[in-house]
């Protein structure tokens, strides 16, 4: 039997839902039938409303609901130089580019397209400058101590890859939200000019969690359909830093009464209240429909 190494990377900026059990317990039960592991990773790039609190939070909730998992665990904000190391790689190809533009001038650039250009996995898509910077006036901007993005230039990068940009594609193993499944062709450009990392924080999800599966050896990437579309740029990023690319599983998301998907404000479904509840792991597997 091959290898099989999967993980689940939640975000500590709160308590973990019903939706996320469903999300680990699928990931870990596909590790343990496939005869392989499931990593637990801690995606905390985002400072500021990442807790200590939650994370302790994520180890208790796992644990009670049977998972486990190899020790050290990954944090990735104890990893930011070597993400910056993986964006200067980029920008040493030419390959991303410092964006000065507030999300309001580029929405206002949008509203001027002729086209309606439509929504991303990080919201609106950015097709890019009309013209790029010149050196003197992104010189001129940095001195004047100005926020920044780096983005990704999908023009940049189909010249890098020529042909191989193209042929970009994924194994899907699970569904996509329009039933995609099986062999799937990448179409990166569909999202745009996408931030790899920002002047005050140097990396992005997607930057960061490229990097990570290649490092961690992952070989399937079980995740929801919410970021199906994500997999697309995951791709490319694969291909422009020369890393194995895993075999996708996406899964569908769990969704109240009301038809919409959990979220952590969703206090009354948080792993610890269902516990405090009374409720067994057992039960809360059978709630999430496994």
């Amino acid at each position: 039997m091959s290898r099989f190494l999967t993980r689940f990377a939640p975000s500590p900026t709160g308590r973990l839902h019903l939706g996320h059990a469903f999300s680990a317990l699928t990931a870990f039960d596909a590790a343990r039938d496939a005869g392989g592991t499931c990593l637990l990773r801690i995606e905390d790039i985002d400072t500021t409303r990442c807790r200590p609190e939650f994370e302790e939070a994520i180890f208790e909730d796992l644990a009670w609901l049977g998972c486990d998992w190899p020790k050290p665990v990954r944090r990735q904000s104890a990893h930011f130089p070597e993400y910056a190391r993986v964006l200067d790689r980029l920008a040493d190809k030419g390959l991303v580019y410092r964006c000065f533009k507030t999300r309001k001038e580029i929405a206002e650039e949008i509203a001027r397209a002729p086209h309606q250009v439509g929504e991303g996995p990080d919201g609106a898509i950015y097709p890019g400058p009309a013209e790029p910077l010149s050196a003197g006036e992104e010189a001129a901007r940095m001195e004047a101590g100005e926020a920044f993005s780096w983005r990704l230039s999908v023009k940049a990068c189909r010249d890098h890859l020529g042909e191989g940009f193209d042929g970009l594609n994924f194994v899907e193993e699970g569904s996509g939200p329009d039933g995609e499944t099986g062999l799937v062709k990448a179409r990166p450009e569909t999202l745009g000019d996408v931030i790899l990392g920002r002047k005050d924080v140097g990396t992005s999800y997607h930057l960061a969690c490229v990097h990570d599966d290649g490092l961690q050896g992952v070989t399937h990437v079980i995740r929801g359909q919410d970021l199906f579309f994500a997999t697309h740029l995951h791709v490319l990023l694969q291909a422009l830093l020369g890393l194995p690319r895993p075999v996708y599983r996406h899964h569908r998301l769990l969704v109240g009464e009301d038809g919409k998907r959990f979220a952590k404000r969703d206090k009354s479904l948080t792993l610890q209240a269902l516990r405090e509840a009374g409720r067994t792991a057992a039960e809360v597997r059978a709630m999430a429909g496994l």
